[in-house]
C-alpha cells in the first residue's frame, strides 16, 4: 500500500448515498442509472490509463427537519430531488479512489450498458467546489494527507505512540477470537506488522456494520491520534459484542443437546432476550396464535375444545412428534369463519327471475324450479332445503345456474371439483395421527370463500371412485350442498336418493343460435379486445356454425369457434394500414400513463401504458376502415370445411337395408345407421366389436322377427 497519493485538482464525483467508503477498503459497486453508468463510461472505461475518482457520502433528509451532515453548513451542498420533501446533503469530505476491476455488461432484453466496478480507497480529499460535467459531478478538490515530514513528528508523539499500542493490543484480542471461531486470521496478522497504524485503524473499522453517523465521524477523523482512538472503541466494541454471542452460546449449549438443533435456535433466542433484558411476550408465536382465536368468536363448545388444546401445545416441545399437527389444527379453527357471513339480500323474486333469464337463455323448467326453491326460503328462512342435483351434458350451464342462485341469495359462491376423488379423507379431511394431515375440501373451500354461508356447488360428483382408501360418495351423505353430475348412474343409490334431480337435456338449435347472439358473441368479443365495430357475425353464419361445426347438446365447442373467428379478426385489426400508432389518441384513457421524465431528467424511450386499463380501451385507439363481416367463405378459411353435413341422414334412409339408430351417451347422444345385406349363408349371427348386452339382445330380436316373416311370407 503506497504511503503518498498524488491527486489531481479536481475529480469525477461518484455519490454513496447513506453509505462511506475509507482509505484501504474494497468494495464491487454495479452502476445502472445514467449518471454513473455516464461517469464510469467517460472517466474510466475510455481511457487506457485508468485514473481516480472521487467517492463522496450522500444522505437524504426530509426538509422540514432542517438536519445536516457532520461538517457545517457552509460545506453542504443542497440539491432538491424530484420529490419536494426531500433534500440531498454532500458531505465535504470524501476518499479517493482507484479501478482494481472494470466490466461492461448489456441487460436483455432493454439493451441497457450496466458497469460493475472494483474500487479501493486511497486518501481523504476536501471539496472546495463541486460542479457538473454533462450529466454528472466534479469537484476541485484538496489532500488532507499529511505530508511525510508532518506523520514523523506524528509518530514521535507520546499520545499518539500510546493509542497505537492500545490500538494494536485490541486489534489481535479480536484476531485471536476471530482465529479460534473461523480459523481466519493470519493474513490478518500480517496487516498489523507491516500497515501503518494509522491505516489500519481505518481498515479495521471499515470491516464492522456501523451506523453512516460513526462512518462518517470516521471520515472526518483527519488528525491520526482522533482516529486512532475512534477505531479503538469500535473494534473493542465489537470484541465484546463477540463475547455476549459466545457467553449465550455456551450457556445454552449447556443446558441442551447439541442434536436438538431446532430446540437449540430458540432458546439461543431467550438467551438473547434476556442479555438484552427484552422479555415481550408479544413476539411470542402461541401468544399471538391464542390472540387470533379469541379473535375468530367460535362457538363456545368449540372454544373449550381448543383453549384446552392450545394449554396441551404449551406444554409440547417443538420437536416432538404432535407438535406441528396441533399447531396446524389451531390455526385452522382459528382462520375458519365462524361469524363472518354474507349479508343477505331482500329476496326479489322478479330480480331473481331477470337474473336468470339474463345468465340463461331458455331451461325454463329449471329455473321455474330455482325460483320456487327461493320463494320457499324467503317464506321460511330456516327451512332445510332441498339438495339439488342438476345433471345433464357437459356445456349446459349446470355451473352457472349455481352461480346464479348464489348471486340472487346475495352470498358468496365457492366451487368445489370432485372429478377423480378416490379418498374419503378428501372430503371428511384426514385424521390428526397422520403426518402431514389435512383439513377436507369442504372446510378448506370455507376457509377459502371468507364466510359461513357461502353456496357451494360440489361438482361432478359422478367422478368419484372408490377404493381401499374409502368411498368419497358415502363421505357426502354427511353433508348439505348443490352439486353437479353428467350422468346419474355412477352416483350411489343413498346419496342419489337425498338429492332431487334437475335434469338439463341440452339445447336445440333454435336455442343455440339466441344462447350464441345474446351471450358467447359479445363475451368473446369482449375477451378479445374486439367490439361490434371490428367484429359481425349474423345469425345466418352463427347457424351455419351450429349445424356444420357443432354437434353437442352444450355450447362450448360453439363458443369455441367463435372465438377462432374472433382471433381471425384480431389478426386483421393488427394488419390494417390505417391503424393509428398507440400513442395517440390515448386521451381519452381515465387512467393517466406514468411520468414521461426521470428523476435525472433524461426521457423516457416509451410510454407505459398503467395496469387498470380496460382491454376496449386500448382496442379502441385502432381505427379501421370497416368492420369484418364473417361470411361463408371465411367460415371454411378459419374453421375449415363442414364437419357434418345435413344431407347425410336423408341418402343413407333412401338406401333400401338402412335404418336410423338414436344411440343414448352421457354426451347428450348419437344417430346411428343400421345396415343389413342379404347374402347366402346359415341363418346364423356374428356380432364383432365391444358390444352391450342391450345391443346383443337387439340383435338377436331382429334376427328372430326376420325369420318369423320369412316363415309366414
Amino acid at each position: 500500500m503506497a504511503e503518498s497519493v498524488e491527486l489531481p485538482s479536481r475529480l469525477a464525483i461518484l455519490p454513496f448515498k447513506n453509505k462511506v467508503l475509507l482509505p484501504g477498503a474494497i468494495i464491487r459497486i454495479r452502476c445502472t442509472s445514467p449518471t454513473s453508468v455516464k461517469l464510469v463510461e467517460q472517466e474510466l472505461w475510455q481511457r487506457e490509463e485508468k485514473g481516480l475518482i472521487g467517492i463522496l457520502p450522500v444522505r437524504t433528509d426530509s426538509a422540514n427537519q432542517n438536519t445536516r451532515v457532520q461538517g457545517g453548513s457552509s460545506d453542504s451542498h443542497k440539491l432538491d430531488t424530484k420529490k419536494q420533501n426531500d433534500v440531498v446533503h454532500w458531505h465535504n469530505r470524501g476518499v479517493a479512489a482507484r479501478p482494481l476491476h472494470l466490466s461492461r455488461g448489456v441487460e436483455k432484453p432493454s439493451g441497457r450498458v450496466t458497469y460493475t466496478v472494483v474500487l479501493e480507497g486511497l486518501c481523504r480529499f476536501r471539496v472546495q467546489e463541486l460542479s457538473t460535467r454533462g450529466i454528472y459531478h466534479t469537484a476541485r478538490i484538496t489532500s488532507l494527507e499529511m505530508t511525510k515530514t508532518e506523520l514523523e513528528q506524528v509518530e514521535q508523539d507520546p499520545d499518539f505512540i500510546m493509542l497505537s499500542r492500545q490500538f494494536k493490543a485490541t486489534a489481535m484480542e479480536l484476531i485471536s477470537v476471530l482465529e479460534l471461531k473461523q480459523k481466519t486470521g493470519g493474513r490478518t496478522k500480517v496487516l498489523l506488522d507491516n500497515v501503518p497504524v494509522h491505516k489500519l485503524a481505518d481498515i479495521f473499522v471499515a470491516s464492522f456494520e456501523i451506523s453512516f453517523e460513526e462512518q462518517l465521524s470516521m471520515l472526518d477523523s483527519v488528525d491520526p491520534k482522533v482516529r486512532l482512538s475512534k477505531a479503538t472503541e469500535l473494534v473493542d466494541r465489537h470484541l465484546q459484542s463477540i463475547r455476549v454471542a459466545e457467553k449465550i452460546t455456551q450457556k445454552v449449549e449447556g443446558q441442551l443437546s447439541k442434536s436438538q438443533k431446532e430446540f437449540l435456535l430458540r432458546q439461543q433466542m431467550r438467551a438473547i432476550k434476556e442479555e438484552l433484558g427484552d422479555n415481550d411476550d408479544d413476539e411470542d408465536d402461541l401468544a399471538a396464535l391464542e390472540r387470533k382465536m379469541q379473535s375468530a368468536r367460535m362457538p363456545q363448545n368449540i372454544w373449550k375444545h381448543a383453549h384446552r388444546e392450545l394449554r396441551r401445545l404449551k406444554k409440547m416441545q417443538p420437536q416432538q412428534p404432535g407438535y406441528n399437527s396441533s399447531r396446524v389444527y389451531l390455526e385452522l379453527l382459528a382462520d375458519l369463519p365462524w361469524q363472518k357471513a354474507s349479508e343477505e339480500i331482500e329476496l326479489d323474486l322478479k330480480a331473481a327471475q331477470k337474473r336468470l333469464d339474463s345468465d340463461h337463455y331458455g331451461l325454463v323448467k329449471v329455473k321455474q324450479r330455482i325460483i320456487e326453491y327461493l320463494a320457499v326460503r324467503k317464506l321460511k328462512p330456516d327451512a332445510r332445503g332441498p339438495v339439488l342435483c342438476f345433471v345433464g351434458p357437459p356445456g349446459v350451464g349446470k355451473t352457472s345456474l349455481a352461480s346464479s342462485i348464489a348471486a340472487a341469495l346475495g352470498r358468496k359462491f365457492v366451487r368445489i371439483s370432485l372429478g377423480g376423488v378416490k379418498d374419503e379423507a378428501d372430503i371428511r379431511g384426514h385424521r390428526r395421527t397422520y403426518v402431514g394431515s389435512m383439513p377436507g375440501r369442504l372446510i378448506d373451500g370455507l376457509k377459502r370463500v371468507g364466510v359461513c354461508n357461502p353456496v357451494m356447488l360440489l361438482d361432478e360428483v359422478d367422478k368419484t371412485g372408490s377404493d381401499i382408501r374409502g368411498d368419497p360418495a358415502s363421505a357426502l351423505l354427511e353433508v348439505v350442498f348443490v352439486a353437479t353430475a353428467n350422468r346419474l348412474q355412477p352416483i350411489p343409490p343413498p346419496l342419489r336418493d337425498r338429492m332431487e334431480v334437475i335434469e338439463l337435456p341440452g339445447y336445440t338449435p333454435e336455442e343455440k343460435l339466441h344462447i350464441a347472439m345474446q351471450h358467447l358473441i359479445p363475451r368473446v368479443l369482449d375477451q378479445h379486445g374486439l367490439s361490434s365495430e371490428f367484429l359481425q357475425i349474423p345469425e345466418a353464419m352463427v347457424k351455419l356454425v351450429i349445424h356444420r361445426y357443432t354437434r353437442e347438446a352444450g355450447v362450448r365447442n360453439l363458443e369455441r369457434n367463435i372465438a377462432a373467428l374472433a382471433r381471425a379478426a384480431a389478426v386483421r385489426v393488427l394488419e390494417q394500414e390505417q391503424v393509428v400508432p398507440l400513442n395517440k389518441g390515448m386521451e381519452g384513457l381515465t387512467t393517466p400513463l406514468v411520468e414521461n421524465r426521470l428523476a435525472d431528467g433524461t426521457e423516457v424511450e416509451m410510454e407505459v401504458i398503467p395496469i387498470g386499463v380496460n382491454s376496449r380501451d386500448i382496442t379502441n385507439t385502432f381505427r379501421i376502415a370497416s368492420p369484418l363481416v364473417v361470411d361463408e367463405p371465411m367460415l371454411e378459411k378459419v374453421l375449415g370445411p363442414p364437419r357434418f353435413d345435413g344431407s347425410e341422414a336423408a341418402e343413407r334412409v333412401a338406401t333400401p337395408g338402412v335404418s336410423v339408430g338414436l344411440v343414448w351417451t352421457a354426451f347428450g347422444g348419437e344417430v346411428q345407421f343400421v345396415e343389413a345385406t342379404a347374402m347366402v349363408g346359415k341363418g346364423e349371427l356374428h356380432l364383432t366389436g365391444q358390444l352391450g348386452d342391450v345391443i346383443k339382445e337387439s340383435a338377436q330380436i331382429a334376427l328372430t322377427w326376420v325369420c318369423n316373416k320369412i316363415q309366414f311370407v
